[in-house]
C-alpha cells in the first residue's frame, strides 16, 4: 500500500509553519495515542503514520529532501541523515510528549517518588454562626499514618539504603515489544519508584509509616461560610517509603441558629420577619 503524503496525513499545507506542523502532530498524536485507543489496530497505525511524518515535517533538513523528493528521498536508508534505517520511535514519541505536555508525561524522566504520596484526608468540622463570624482556633484529633520514626519515613533499616529495581534497573519504566511498536509501561515491581527496599525497616516492615493519632492546631478564619473547604498542605497521611505527604482539607459545616440566618454576605433577624408576617397570619 503507497504511503499517504505527508502533509495529507497532518492536515496542513507545504506552507504551514513548524507551529502550525507541531500543533496538527499534537491533535492527532493525542487522539490516536495507544493508551486512549487499547487494543485499536486502526488507531495504532494512523498514531505510527502521524509520528513518521511529522519526523520528517519538523527537520527543516529532512522537510527539504521530503519536498524535493517525496518519499523516495527515505527509501533505502536514502537522504542522508533524514533515513529511517537506525530511527528509534518509542524514544522519539517520548521526546515529542515531553516537549508537549512537560516532563512526566513519558515516564522517563518523573519523580520517582511521586506514586508513594500519601492520600489527603478530610475532616468534618462544625461551628457555631457566631465562631463563623469571629473566627476561631481549634484542636482537631484523628488517626492516619505518620512517617515512621525508626526509618524517618525512608522504609529502609537504619544504615541501609534502598537499592535499584531489579526488574527495571532503577528506571522505574519497563519496555515490551510489539512488533514494530514499543509498547513503555510502569515497572509493576516498583510501581514507578526504580527503587527496591533490600533491609526493610522492622517497625514499619518497609512502608516508611505507621498508624498514629494526631492532633493539630488549626484557625477557623472570619467570615467562613457553610460548606467552606481549607486546605491544610501537607498535613494528610504520610507518604510511603520517603513519598510526600497528602493534604487535610477540612470541611465547615455552621448550625442554624435560632434567630439569625445568613445569606451570602447577608444576616437576617429571623424573629423580626416572623413579626412582621403576624397579621397576615391572623387575617387567615
Amino acid at each position: 500500500m503507497a504511503k499517504r503524503d505527508y502533509y495529507e496525513v497532518l492536515g496542513v499545507n507545504k506552507s504551514a509553519s513548524a507551529d502550525q506542523i507541531k500543533s496538527a502532530y499534537r491533535k492527532l498524536a493525542v487522539k490516536y495515542h495507544p493508551d486512549k485507543n487499547k487494543g485499536d489496530k486502526g488507531a495504532e497505525e494512523k498514531f505510527k503514520e502521524a509520528s513518521e511524518a511529522y519526523h520528517v515535517l519538523s527537520n527543516s533538513e529532512r522537510k527539504q529532501n521530503y519536498d524535493n523528493f517525496g518519499h523516495a528521498a527515505f527509501e533505502n536508508g536514502g537522504g542522508g541523515r533524514g533515513g529511517f534505517g537506525n530511527f528509534d520511535f518509542s524514544n522519539h514519541f517520548s521526546d515529542i510528549f515531553e516537549d508537549f505536555f512537560g516532563e512526566g508525561f513519558g515516564g522517563g524522566r518523573r519523580s520517582r517518588r511521586s506514586n508513594n504520596r500519601g492520600s489527603d484526608l478530610r475532616y468534618d468540622l462544625s461551628i457555631s454562626l457566631e465562631e463563623a463570624f469571629s473566627g476561631k482556633k481549634q484542636d482537631i484529633k484523628f488517626t492516619t499514618s505518620d512517617k515512621c520514626d525508626t526509618c524517618s519515613g525512608s522504609g529502609s533499616k537504619p544504615g541501609h539504603q534502598a537499592g535499584a529495581c531489579s526488574m527495571c534497573g532503577g528506571h522505574g519504566q519497563v519496555r515490551s515489544s510489539q512488533g514494530f511498536f514499543t509498547v513503555q509501561q510502569t515497572c509493576p515491581q516498583c510501581a514507578g519508584a526504580g527503587e527496591e527496599i533490600t533491609h526493610p525497616c522492622s517497625s514499619c516492615n518497609g512502608q516508611g509509616k505507621k498508624q498514629a493519632s494526631k492532633r493539630l492546631s488549626v484557625t477557623i478564619p472570619k467570615g467562613v461560610d457553610d460548606g467552606t473547604r481549607i486546605r491544610l498542605a501537607g498535613k494528610g497521611e504520610a507518604g510511603s517509603k520517603g513519598g510526600s505527604s497528602g493534604d487535610l482539607y477540612l470541611f465547615i459545616n455552621v448550625h442554624s441558629h435560632e434567630l439569625f440566618k445568613r445569606s451570602d454576605e447577608n444576616l437576617f433577624f429571623l424573629s423580626a420577619l416572623f413579626l412582621l408576617q403576624m397579621p397576615l397570619l391572623v387575617l387567615q
